[in-house]
């Protein structure tokens, strides 16, 4: 791109984790590219323990109603994350400086991932807004995905070298970690799953030990909640101690990286931390955002077909996200390493999200 743009991008935390840590991802990404970003947020209270100590060249703003557009320009790119739906006076704003300029703008309507078939039908499509403040303008709309035809995933230029320069037991002593041996090490970050009591009861039946690593938040509460339970019903499910559980802080993006790396197996959940699984190429269950009319079941399949998940994985998954109801079976981490070893490779193949969004709004900024 001959020169660098000011990118706004909207955000609606629906999920603290979620929207936000996608849009801080992106934010940080375009900033290291040398774009000018400020993220509009409507509740900013997870940067400061997700990303406390900010990125040069991205300014959050606080997403207020109404919002305070006083000696503010539009940027030269709008990107409405998720469906947010951006603030009316903005728009207005926004229209009235685009057609001062001629037409020279973008707005992207950055869709959330799938791997569905619709994704690569509808990536990149223009559709031309015919009422509100906008009239006359044009919308594009970007889907992430896992395929060539979609505008990839998040991806950090030095992933690779970062991870090859990790050190797992410096990183888990800096956390107060201390494995003995033999132990394996789970990290665990979900919403309220059915069939966490049996997962509990399965990792402390495994017949080696294991540290569970909880994430904080909802994960945090519904593992204490299925502790305390199958203390009160069961007081020697555990009997032997094979299964320690830490119930751990919350932690900036980069060491929730980390943690990902650090694991013999991941438990993840939503959108972010799912490619940040992807690329982590280890071992890895998802739990998918459920929806009152079971459409994730769908997506969940999809998901399951682009990774060529063994069978064992697909049931696994299915259980988990209460697509059946069949026990849940001792994970086989050997097949799920080699399918997230390759899945890895295949996605290192694509172009990465922001370079793809930095073409696209290349072509597209007239």
């Amino acid at each position: 791109m001959a020169s660098p743009l000011l990118w706004d991008i909207f955000c609606k935390v629906i999920d603290n984790y979620g929207d936000i840590g996608v849009c801080w991802r992106l934010a940080r990404q375009l900033a290291g590219r040398g774009q000018q970003v400020r993220l509009w947020v409507d509740d900013a209270s997870a940067l400061h323990w997700m990303a406390p100590e900010g990125c040069p060249g991205v300014e959050v703003r606080p997403w207020t109603q109404p919002l305070d557009l006083a000696e503010l320009a539009p940027g030269d790119v709008l990107v409405e994350a998720f469906g947010c739906e951006i603030a009316p006076e903005f728009i207005a704003t926004y229209s009235e400086w685009a057609r001062g300029r001629d037409g020279n703008h973008a707005w992207i309507n950055l869709e959330y991932l799938s791997a569905e078939s619709y994704v690569e039908h509808n990536h990149g499509l223009s559709s031309p807004v015919m009422h509100g403040p906008g009239t006359g303008l044009t919308k594009h709309f970007f889907y992430p995905g896992f395929t060539p035809r979609t505008g990839g995933l998040l991806r950090e230029p030095d992933l690779l070298l970062l991870q090859s320069d990790f050190d797992r037991a410096v990183w888990l002593q800096q956390w107060g970690i201390l494995l003995p041996p033999e132990t394996r090490l789970v990290s665990l970050f979900c919403y309220e799953p059915p069939a966490l009591p049996a997962l509990l009861a399965g990792l402390a039946s495994a017949g080696h030990r294991v540290q569970l690593l909880v994430a904080a938040g909802r994960s945090n509460a519904a593992v204490r909640t299925a502790v305390e339970s199958k203390n009160q019903l069961h007081p020697l499910w555990n009997e032997r101690q094979t299964l320690s559980i830490s119930y751990l802080p919350h932690m900036t993006q980069d060491d929730f990286d980390r943690l990902l790396w650090a694991c013999d197996l991941n438990f993840v959940r939503g959108e972010d931390s799912l490619v940040r699984a992807l690329w982590a190429a280890r071992p890895f269950v998802w739990h998918i955002y459920p929806q009152h009319d079971d459409a994730h079941h769908t997506k969940l399949e999809a998901f399951l077909d682009v990774m060529e998940a063994p069978d064992s994985l697909r049931r696994f998954q299915q259980r988990w996200n209460q697509v059946d109801s069949r026990p849940l079976q001792a994970p086989d981490l050997a097949a799920w390493a080699e399918t997230a070893v390759r899945a890895r490779e295949r996605l290192l193949a694509h172009t990465d999200l922001v370079k793809q969004l930095l073409d696209f709004v290349e072509r597209i900024h007239i």
